[in-house]
């Protein structure tokens, strides 16, 4: 789907405007959907659950996320003709690196049993800090990986035609690459987040990878789908600190309770609705300068 996506239907650099993005929205959730029938007549109900809960999950976390690459592409002043491009290069770097954090964690967690408590403890450190940030900041200039690249490669003062390097008397790079360094380096902090919590529900590899995917193939439409409208779901922050948190609680007490997986499923489902319902009756409160 993604060589389709990039080969055929998205060959060339375009502002992807808010009627595109909500069919392939619509489609890839879809197709999600379409996944989780097909693993509960392949693998049976639990793993189908466990897929969904963990869609869910990742889903609600990427929404969140988008907040952040909102302000990174502000920050960086990124044409909307290149902002889709950047954002199928960070999701396939974002596939690659949940790979390889799902393989380990999975590994960590079956080779030494009391690190589900760590990730446990973590969840709930992050849910709690979460819920006390009312605001996401976005400092590119601290990230340590930029500073890197900007040391080893003269970058161009401009953007050059979408491309992420250029060969003038010697190689360039141009911000696009700045832009895909920092979304990448990001979206290793939200891995941290979000592979412990959907390994609280499964420690099945295929489920937990497969319900990243999904998600995470969802996730550029999603972003030009709801770029103009994020600030709505302004309740959407507290609700994935309890998600967080929850799921903190419930990977601390899986050695002597395992809680059944429709009631997390539908923890998790209520607490999204609430929050999505909540910040639609009680919208944010603008302030208006004098």
């Amino acid at each position: 789907m993604l060589v389709l996506d990039l080969a055929v239907f998205n060959r060339g650099p375009h502002t992807v405007r808010f009627k595109e993005a909500v069919g392939w929205s619509i489609f890839w959730i879809s197709l999600a959907g379409a996944f989780a029938v097909l693993v509960y007549f392949w693998r049976g109900k639990t793993p189908a659950l466990n897929f969904i809960t963990g869609y869910l999950i990742e889903e609600s976390l990427s929404v969140d996320n988008l907040f952040v690459f909102l302000l990174i592409f502000k920050y960086f002043k990124v044409p909307g003709d290149y902002q889709h491009k950047v954002l199928f290069w960070g999701i396939i770097g974002a596939l690659v690196m949940r790979l390889v954090f799902i393989i380990a964690g999975v590994a960590l967690i079956n080779r030494f049993h009391w690190i589900i408590y760590i990730f446990g403890a973590f969840l709930i450190y992050t849910g709690v800090k979460l819920f006390r940030s009312s605001d996401s900041e976005v400092n590119p200039e601290s990230n340590p990986v930029l500073k890197w690249v900007r040391k080893i490669v003269p970058v161009t003062p401009d953007y050059v035609n979408g491309k992420f390097l250029i060969r003038d008397d010697r190689l360039f790079a141009t911000p696009l690459l700045l832009v895909l360094v920092v979304i990448e380096t990001t979206d290793v902090v939200f891995a941290a987040d979000s592979i412990p919590a959907v390994l609280a529900i499964t420690r099945d590899p295929f489920i937990v990878f497969t319900s990243n995917v999904f998600a995470i193939l969802g996730l550029r439409s999603l972003y030009f789908a709801l770029a103009g409208m994020m600030e709505l779901f302004h309740f959407l922050h507290y609700g994935l600190a309890v998600i967080l948190s929850f799921i903190g609680v419930k990977m601390l007490i899986s050695s002597h309770y395992d809680l059944p997986t429709h009631i997390a499923l539908g923890v998790v489902g209520g607490v999204l609705a609430l929050s999505v319902i909540g910040s639609l009756v009680f919208p944010k409160k603008t302030v208006v300068s004098s």
